[in-house]
């Protein structure tokens, strides 16, 4: 079955960097429009970033020049390069393959002195 586990959150001081990684099984990465997402305590989920079949990305105007969405089809794996980062970044980021949808659990950012 389809499944997405999301890897790389953790404790970050504002304008450093994580890489955030999502794990796809039981499908194949590259035939879909996959997307990453985010939610703050108290707000609702947002659009952070997306990459098609393709390679064409979107991002959200948050965080575009500072996020780099991409994947790697060798290992089913899609990415979040996350840079210069902001304490408003703070949230729960979700991996999710658009057709279905599925997400996955979440990994969470925090980005605090």
């Amino acid at each position: 079955q389809v499944q997405l586990v999301e890897s790389g959150g953790g404790l970050v001081q504002p304008g450093g960097s994580l890489r955030l990684s999502c794990a796809a099984s039981g499908f194949t990465l590259r035939y879909f429009v996959m997307s990453w997402n985010r939610q703050a305590p108290g707000k609702e989920r947002e659009f952070v970033a997306r990459i098609s079949p393709g390679g064409v990305t979107n991002y959200a105007d948050s965080v575009k020049g500072r996020f780099t969405i991409s994947t790697d089809f060798a290992t089913n794996t899609l990415y979040l390069q996350m840079n210069s980062l902001k304490p408003e970044d703070t949230a729960m980021y979700y991996c999710t393959r658009n057709y279905g949808p599925y997400w996955g659990q979440g990994t969470q950012v925090t980005v605090s002195s």
